[in-house]
């Protein structure tokens, strides 16, 4: 079974737009889950871009499937996360100048400190996930410190695949994907989860979808788009879709 991620980010980007109280991501976390989302997932930034702490504390409070807090590996964000415990922190590097995460995360240049952070998460009864590259050095660090689970991120494939004109038999989009299938298999033999995400959309999807061994799926960007025209629960409900058909291949 793979599951879906919906990540509300830009619901808030939405109303810090124009720094008012609408629209509410706790109502959009709502018609997710009413929509298939199997987990909602939200990145509480330092800079507090969009998600703000009173939208984390009512998540927490109302969420019914699995709340999944991305967050930099600072004193602060642990200290939030050890208080309200989510189902899952996904620990992301985070950069001011960056508009969303470009990267994955460097575990392998700074395993003594992420080593304590994940244990500290873990020891609050917090499961922890490491936003990654699709790169073994990075697979085999977070493993020998203690991770449970590993996101690929997926832009480098999404951006190929475009590139590519939406042709996923072409050279650079099929070496993108079968990186992530390799670092894929090589999480589930580390005994970690495979998760992935970062730029997956409609027409992307499916072929990570297939990829041996994966889990979840976080999507948010392409699903929030979508739900301009056609409404968040049905955009969700049509993600889930196109990710079950890929399954049962």
């Amino acid at each position: 079974m793979t599951y879906l991620g919906v990540n509300i980010d830009h619901v808030a980007t939405l109303r810090q737009a124009r720094r008012t109280y609408e629209p509410e991501p706790l109502w959009a976390s709502a018609e997710a889950e009413l929509g298939g989302a199997d987990a909602i997932t939200v990145h509480l930034r330092e800079d507090r871009r969009h998600i703000v702490d009173r939208d984390v504390e009512l998540l927490r409070a109302s969420v019914q499937t699995k709340l999944n807090l991305e967050m930099a590996a600072t004193d602060e964000m642990v200290g939030i996360a050890c208080r309200l415990k989510p189902e899952m922190a996904t620990l992301v590097p985070e950069g001011r100048h960056e508009v969303t995460t470009e990267g994955g995360l460097d575990v392998a240049g700074q395993e003594a400190r992420l080593k304590e952070v994940v244990h500290r998460l873990q020891d609050a009864g917090v499961y922890v996930s490491l936003f990654i590259d699709a790169d073994p050095r990075q697979v085999e660090a977070a493993a020998r410190i203690g991770a449970q689970a590993c996101e690929l991120h997926t832009g480098p494939y999404a951006h190929a695949f475009h590139a590519a004109g939406r042709d996923i038999e072409t050279g650079p989009a099929q070496a993108e994907l079968q990186k992530l299938g390799a670092a894929g298999a090589a999480i589930a033999q580390l005994g970690m989860r495979f998760n992935a995400g970062h730029a997956l959309n409609y027409v992307n999807v499916q072929p990570v979808a297939t990829l041996p061994e994966i889990r979840e799926l976080h999507i948010g960007h392409a699903i929030v788009s979508r739900a301009v025209f056609v409404g968040l629960r049905q955009a969700v409900a049509e993600m889930k879709r196109l990710i079950r058909e890929a399954a049962g291949r």
